[in-house]
């Protein structure tokens, strides 16, 4: 059978997820748009797709209007670690509402569908475990994580009043933890964290005792959730979990990765961030029944993917320092 192909506008196109989206999309048949500022986003991650005659990116900052013509919008557009959010905090409540403000403007223009990447950090610090999409969260409205949690929960409240005031076609997905290659290795995150640490030789920083959980899932099987839900016909609108229902420690985390990196690290402990959720881990029912999806790929295996792609962008910038001094 084949696939109708669409010109899909991917917001954040150049960053971890983003780019992974777009590589997926062009190769279902599909003409991408990125836009990204590279604020987070690096040209390096859709490098291999410029030239192709689906792809084209474009600079653009989504605070500002948008004019372009395509039939579906996926807004992936923010910084999503707390090294990255927290640099400049105004600008990332901006981009979160203002973002979605001008996509959802563009998109009630072109009557497109447009998906919002929205996130687990909505739950705040939850109180309700696993986390239902039913839950309406545990956050604090001024502190230090607040201008992407609240960012994003305004996001959603956009999303479905243009939805029901505008009978625009929306789809949320709450994105938990993902990771793989192209994540970038100064974003904070935990994973990319562990794997540099590992892979130099240097202390793994686990902050409180390490008992905190997470749920990880690997990028391919996140992308493939978020295309299943905005191919779902007009009734599903979400807020829909994605992500890994499998929970897990930090410390087994830090664990699993020195292992399978081989590395001498020893662990050493700080104090825990403002508002760092101490448990989270969806409950993906409604994604299992609506999308007939669930994650794929075992940690094991994202993980050793991941450290490969670690081990060769080190060596890559290791031989630019060389050739820099030499």
């Amino acid at each position: 059978m084949s696939v109708i192909s669409k010109r899909v506008l991917v917001t954040g196109g150049a960053g971890f997820l983003g780019s992974h989206l777009c590589e997926r999309l062009i190769d279902a048949g599909h003409d991408v748009l990125c836009i990204d500022n590279y604020f987070t986003g690096r040209r390096a991650n859709v490098a291999h797709l410029i030239g192709n005659p689906r792809f084209e990116i474009m600079r653009h900052d989504v605070t500002f209007p948008l004019y372009v013509e395509v039939d579906e919008i996926y807004n992936l557009a923010c910084p999503a670690s707390p090294i990255h959010y927290q640099h400049d905090p105004v600008q990332t409540t901006k981009t979160s509402v203002h973002g979605a403000i001008n996509m959802l403007g563009l998109a009630k223009r072109l009557r497109a569908k447009i998906l919002q990447a929205s996130t687990s950090e909505v739950y705040g610090d939850p109180t309700v475990h696993p986390q239902t999409e039913g839950y309406w969260g545990n956050v604090n409205p001024i502190g230090f994580r607040s201008c992407y949690d609240e960012g994003k929960r305004c996001a959603e409240t956009l999303f479905f009043d243009y939805h029901r005031q505008h009978a625009l076609r929306i789809k949320v997905a709450r994105i938990f933890n993902t990771y793989g290659p192209r994540m970038h290795p100064q974003d904070g995150r935990v994973v990319s964290n562990f794997i540099m640490q590992a892979l130099a030789g240097a202390p793994i920083t686990i902050y409180g005792e390490g008992t905190q959980t997470r749920s990880f899932c690997y990028v391919d099987d996140l992308v493939d959730g978020l295309i299943r839900l905005m191919e779902t016909g007009d009734e599903i609108t979400g807020p829909m979990n994605i992500g890994n229902p499998v929970e897990m420690s930090i410390r087994e985390l830090a664990e699993a990765v020195i292992e399978l990196t081989g590395s001498t690290s020893e662990l050493i402990h700080q104090p825990l961030p403002h508002d760092d959720p101490v448990q989270r881990q969806p409950d993906i029912g409604f994604a299992r029944r609506a999308l007939d999806w669930e994650p794929k790929v075992k940690l094991r295996d994202g993980l050793k993917r991941t450290i490969t792609y670690f081990t060769a962008l080190r060596e890559e910038l290791q031989d630019k320092g060389g050739r820099s001094n030499g």
